[in-house]
């Protein structure tokens, strides 16, 4: 089970936001890539970027931010990031820039044609990221919910060939109110590709119930809210999850 550190960033700094909220952020660090050095000597296997100005704006807004974060780590562990990728030359830079996987989220619902490019061009390199609430896909930092099944899209995804899903219960997240596990097991048992948890982290038992359930395809999970306000302890997490699964 693979613990994913989340940078968000917001005006070049890092924050957490409730519920996908731009006005209800807290921030938790002025200097990114220290966060990133952080949570790499903390024994993270892999970082999850998040441009929040860019997934509001359509466009990337914190690009420098992100570049001195992928200067920090270098090759130590892959980062992966979301938030304004819209089109295939800003997929390239990113890539080029040290990137390892792109994700798309509001693009592949409302444009997936240009998912479908990117799989082409970029093999190996694309995520999705699903958000959801009560099984129906929302779009646009969370604004609009489409009538879209989580499932039936995640299929489409796959066919085309993406590398996983990242799966969002947006009424959890930034809420430490817990993982959901139903509805992320229902997701992965319906995929060949893995699935990432996200949203509602809130301790242990939420490692360990998804240790249980890595087997049905749950490949990691998002650390968030929890671990920037202590209720969990990273590394122990972390060690806690190899514990139970090898």
């Amino acid at each position: 089970m693979l613990l994913i550190p989340a940078i968000d960033l917001k005006d070049g700094h890092c924050v957490r936001l409730k519920q996908g909220d731009m006005d209800q952020s807290t921030t938790f660090g002025e200097d990114p890539a220290a966060m990133a050095r952080k949570w790499l000597e903390a024994g993270a296997r892999r970082l999850h970027l998040v441009d929040l100005n860019g997934a509001f704006a359509g466009v990337p807004k914190n690009f420098t931010a992100i570049k001195s974060i992928l200067k920090e780590v270098g090759e130590d562990i892959p980062v992966q990031l979301g938030g304004g990728i819209r089109d295939l030359d800003t997929i390239e830079k990113y890539i080029d820039g040290g990137l390892r996987y792109v994700i798309i989220g509001t693009a592949a619902v409302k444009n997936p044609g240009f998912l479908k490019d990117a799989c082409s061009a970029f093999g190996g390199h694309i995520i999705v990221g699903l958000d959801a609430k009560d099984g129906k896909v929302a779009t646009d930092g969370w604004s609009k919910l489409t009538g879209h099944e989580v499932v039936d899209l995640a299929k489409k995804f796959e066919d085309w060939g993406v590398e996983s899903i990242i799966y969002t219960d947006i009424g959890r997240d930034g809420m430490l109110s817990g993982i959901n596990i139903d509805a992320t097991v229902k997701l992965a048992q319906s995929l060949s590709i893995p699935v990432i948890a996200s949203g509602g982290l809130s301790n242990m038992a939420d490692i360990e119930q998804l240790c249980a359930v890595e087997g049905e395809g749950v490949e990691g999970v998002i650390c968030g809210r929890a671990i920037y306000s202590g209720d969990l302890d990273f590394t122990a997490a972390q060690a806690r999850a190899d514990e139970l699964n090898g």
